[in-house]
C-alpha cells in the first residue's frame, strides 16, 4: 500500500514535474482497490502542508512552488513574521496586507516574493493556513453596534472577533470571556465566534490567572481515563522490580530544589577518589516505567508536552499522583530511576561512565537555600545537621568549579539575566513582595551536573545510531550578526569573522561584566542568536559550545525527556533498535520535536505574562513615588527603565518636557534639540510612576522633575 514516504520521495525526484490525480496515481502504480486509501492520503497530505494542490489540480512540492511552511509569529504593530519548518531557510518577513487571515501562532504556508540578499530579509504573503493555533480566545466584551465583537486580550491576535451570545449567559460590557471561533479571518473578513464562558469582571479576584490559563488554551484538568491509569501504575516500588535493576540504595544520595519544588526527578551523589577524580551519580526519575508509549497518560502528556509554572500554580504534565508522588524522588523511599555514573578526571574530562535502570533511595531532601547557607555562609546550625553530607557538598562544589571552568573555556555562553520570584498572598491572590532571584552556587551545582549528564546521554545515544530527539541550538544567521554588530558598534565591539563560533560572543560579555550596558547588551546577543528548539538529528548547542546535546534530566514536566529515556531503556534491553522499532521511531520524532518546540514557546509566553501581570498589580501601590532606575533601551517614542525589583517601565518621548528630543538611532540615544541633553543606554536616572495598565501589564514612569512636576 502507498505510503506518505512514497509519494514525498516520488515526487523529491528531479525529474518530477506537477501530476494530477489520475496521473499521479498510475506513476505510483496504485491500484484501484487502494484508490479510496490514495485519495484520502494526499487530502491529508495537503492538509499538512507536505504537498500543495494547484489551481490546475496538480500535486507538488512547496518548495518547489516557491512556497514555505512554518510557525508565524505575529507583532502588535500588524505584521508577522515566519518561522520556517526547515531550519536551514531564513525567517521570513510578513507585511499585514499579505497576511490573508493568519493568526499568531498559525503553521501557514509562505509564498515568497523576495528572497534574503545581503542586509535585505526575505518578504513573503500568506498563501493559506495549514493548521490554526487557536480555537478559542480570550478577550473582553464589548457591547457595540452593529454586533457586540471580543478584543482579544493578546495584541498579537490583531482581529477583533465578532461574537454570538448564548441566551443563558449573563453578561456585562467589560466582562472577561472566552470565546470559540466558528470563522476564521481571511483577507475580506474578520473572524467570529461564539462566547462559551463568562470569566468575570475585569479585575476580579482569581479572573487573572484564569484568563491567562484560557488564554493560551492550556489543560487545567486531567481526563478520568487519564487519571485512572495514573492511580493504576502508581504502585509503590516492589523488591521483584528492584531485583532486576542496578540497586544504589546504599549510595549516599540527595535532591537539591527550591524550597516550593513538589516534582523532584533528579538526585545527585558524589564521592572523590584517591587521585583526585570525581565519581559523579545523576539519577533521574524513571517516568518511562510508569508511562507506557501510546497509553492514555502518554497521549496526554505529549498534548501538554511541558508542565507549565505559573505565578500561582502548576499545570503539570503528569497527574499529581505520578509528578508528586512515585515518580518524585521523595527522601526515604525506593524510586526507580535512570542513573549516569560518570567517572570524572580533575580536568573536568569524562574517563568513563555508565547509565543504567537503577532503584535508588534518597537520603536528604536539600533546598538550594540550604546548601547556599552551608558552602558560602557556613552556617553552623544547617552544619552541624548535615555533617554526614558535608563533604560530598564541598566535593561537589569543587567538581561544580572544574566543569564549569572547562565549559567557559569551550566558549559556553553564561547569561545572568536578573530573575525576580512574585511572593503572593495565599487567600487573595494579590502580590505582596518581588524578590530577586539569585543564582549562587547550589543552583551552579545542580545546572552543572545535570549539563554534564544531559551530554553524556546524547553522545552516547548518536554513536548508537537511535532514532531520538536532541535539544539543539544552531549558530546564528550572517545577517543577524550583522545587525548585531550595527548595535554593538555603539559601545565599542564587534562580532568578527565569517563563521561565528560561542567564544566570539563570550569575549563580548566577559567584557562588559559589571557595565551599565551589561543587561542590554546581553539581551542583544541572546536575540541575535536561533531559538533552541528539539529535532531528530544531533545538530550541537550553539550556546553550550556542545556538539551533543539533548534533554534527560526532566521526564517528569518535558516531554522530550521521556522520549530520551524510552530510547535508552531500548538501548539498554536489546543494545539496539530493530528495524521495524526504529522505522516508527523516525515518523515519531519530527512531530514530538516540532509540538513540544511550540508547546514550550507557548508555556514560556503564559509563565511570563503571568508574573507581568502580577509586577504590575504590585506596582500599583506606589503610583506617585519615586524610585532610582537605569536606563535599559532607548527607541524613537522613549526609553525603558528597570527598577531594582526588575520590573520595567516606559518613560515616554512626550514627558521629557524640558527640550525636543530626536532618535539618533545610530548611537541609540535621544538627544534634546536645544540643550544636548542625551539619554543612553546604561544612563542612572530617578523616576516617578504615573501609570500601572494591569490588564496588558505596562507600566509608564516619568522622570522626576519633568512631566510637569
Amino acid at each position: 500500500m502507498v505510503t506518505r514516504d512514497d509519494i514525498l520521495r516520488h515526487m523529491e525526484q528531479k525529474t518530477y514535474r506537477p501530476l494530477d490525480y489520475g496521473e499521479l496515481k498510475q506513476a505510483l502504480n496504485v491500484p484501484d482497490e487502494q484508490d479510496r486509501h490514495f485519495r484520502r492520503l494526499l487530502t491529508a497530505m495537503e492538509k499538512d502542508g507536505d504537498i500543495v494542490l494547484t489551481r490546475r489540480g496538480q500535486y507538488g512540492l512547496p518548495r518547489l512552488m516557491n512556497l514555505v511552511r512554518g510557525v508565524i509569529t505575529m507583532n502588535p504593530r500588524g505584521f508577522g513574521i515566519l518561522r520556517p519548518d526547515d531550519p536551514t531557510l531564513p525567517e521570513i518577513f510578513v507585511y499585514g496586507r499579505d497576511l490573508n487571515g493568519a493568526m499568531h501562532h498559525d503553521r501557514v504556508l509562505v509564498r515568497v516574493n523576495r528572497q534574503a540578499y545581503g542586509t535585505q530579509r526575505a518578504e513573503g504573503e500568506v498563501v493559506r493556513a495549514v493548521t490554526r493555533a487557536h480555537t478559542q480566545v480570550v478577550g473582553t466584551y464589548k457591547k457595540v453596534k452593529p454586533l457586540p465583537q471580543v478584543i482579544p486580550d493578546d495584541p498579537r491576535l490583531l482581529y477583533p472577533i465578532y461574537v454570538r451570545i448564548p441566551t443563558r449567559l449573563k453578561l456585562n460590557d467589560g466582562d472577561k470571556v472566552v470565546v470559540q471561533l466558528t470563522v476564521w479571518p481571511d483577507k475580506d473578513r474578520y473572524p467570529e465566534g461564539k462566547i462559551t464562558e463568562v470569566l468575570g469582571a475585569k479585575g476580579a479576584p482569581g479572573v487573572d490567572v484564569v484568563s491567562i490559563i484560557k488564554k493560551f488554551q492550556l489543560r487545567d484538568s486531567f481526563p478520568p481515563e487519564v487519571l485512572e491509569e495514573a492511580e493504576a501504575v502508581a504502585r509503590p516500588v516492589g523488591e521483584e522490580e528492584a531485583a532486576t535493576r542496578l540497586d544504589l540504595r546504599h549510595l549516599p544520595t540527595v535532591t537539591i530544589d527550591g524550597e516550593d519544588a513538589k516534582d523532584l526527578d533528579d538526585a545527585v551523589s558524589i564521592s572523590r577518589l584517591p587521585d583526585g577524580s570525581f565519581e559523579l551519580g545523576v539519577h533521574i526519575a524513571d517516568v518511562a516505567h510508569y508511562v507506557a508509549e501510546d497509553s492514555a497518560l502518554d497521549r496526554e502528556a505529549l498534548r501538554r508536552a511541558t508542565s507549565v509554572y505559573l505565578v500561582d500554580r502548576v499545570l503539570p504534565m503528569l497527574p499529581p499522583v505520578l509528578s508528586n508522588g512515585i515518580c518524585s524522588l521523595n527522601a526515604g523511599e525506593d524510586r526507580l530511576a535512570m542513573s549516569v555514573l560518570m567517572r570524572i578526571g580533575d580536568d573536568g574530562e569524562v574517563q568513563d561512565y555508565r547509565i543504567a535502570r537503577s532503584v535508588i533511595r534518597v537520603d536528604e531532601r536539600m533546598t538550594y537555600t540550604a546548601v547556599n547557607d552551608i558552602l558560602l555562609d557556613n552556617d553552623a546550625r544547617l552544619r552541624e545537621r548535615y555533617h554526614r553530607q558535608l563533604e560530598d557538598f564541598a566535593a561537589m562544589r569543587d567538581l561544580c568549579g572544574v566543569l564549569r571552568g572547562r565549559r567557559i573555556t569551550r566558549g559556553a555562553l553564561d547569561f545572568d539575566f536578573p530573575e525576580a520570584k512574585v511572593v503572593l498572598d495565599p487567600a487573595s491572590g494579590l502580590p505582596l513582595e518581588i524578590k530577586r532571584y539569585e543564582r549562587r552556587i547550589a543552583e551552579m551545582i545542580i545546572e552543572e551536573f545535570m549539563i554534564k549528564a544531559n551530554e553524556v546521554v546524547a553522545e552516547h545515544i548518536h554513536r548508537r545510531e537511535a532514532p531520538s530527539l536532541y535539544r539543539v541550538h544552531e549558530r546564528p544567521d550572517p545577517d543577524s550578526i550583522e545587525e548585531l554588530n550595527r548595535v554593538l558598534g555603539v559601545f565599542g565591539h564587534r562580532i568578527r569573522g565569517e563563521r561565528v563560533e560561542p567564544l566570539a560572543f563570550q569575549r563580548i560579555l566577559t567584557a562588559i561584566r559589571g557595565r551599565p550596558e551589561e543587561r542590554t547588551i546581553s539581551m542583544l546577543l541572546l536575540r541575535s542568536m536561533k531559538h533552541a528548539r528539539y529535532a531528530p538529528h544531533a545538530l550541537g548547542h550553539f550556546g553550550l559550545a556542545s556538539p551533543f546535546y539533548t534533554h534527560f534530566t526532566s521526564p517528569i514536566r518535558r516531554y522530550p525527556d521521556l522520549v530520551v529515556h524510552r530510547v535508552l531503556a531500548h538501548l539498554l534491553r536489546r543494545g539496539s533498535v530493530p528495524a521495524r522499532k526504529r522505522a516508527v521511531w523516525e515518523k515519531k520524532m519530527t512531530h514530538y520535536g516540532e509540538h513540544s518546540t511550540l508547546r514550550e514557546v507557548i508555556a514560556e509566553e503564559a509563565e511570563r505574562e503571568s508574573v507581568d501581570m502580577k509586577k504590575a498589580q504590585y506596582m500599583l501601590r506606589f503610583v506617585g513615588e519615586v524610585f532610582p532606575a537605569i536606563v535599559v533601551s532607548v527607541l524613537s517614542f522613549g526609553f525603558f527603565v528597570a527598577l531594582e525589583n526588575t520590573v520595567e517601565g516606559l518613560v515616554h518621548v512626550s514627558s521629557l518636557n524640558d527640550d525636543y528630543y530626536e532618535y539618533d538611532d545610530r548611537m541609540l540615544t535621544l538627544v534634546g534639540r536645544h540643550t544636548g541633553k542625551a539619554y543612553r543606554i546604561g544612563d542612572r536616572v530617578t523616576v516617578r510612576l504615573v501609570k500601572v495598565n494591569v490588564d496588558e501589564a505596562k507600566i509608564d514612569f516619568e522622570l522626576e522633575g519633568l512631566g510637569g512636576r
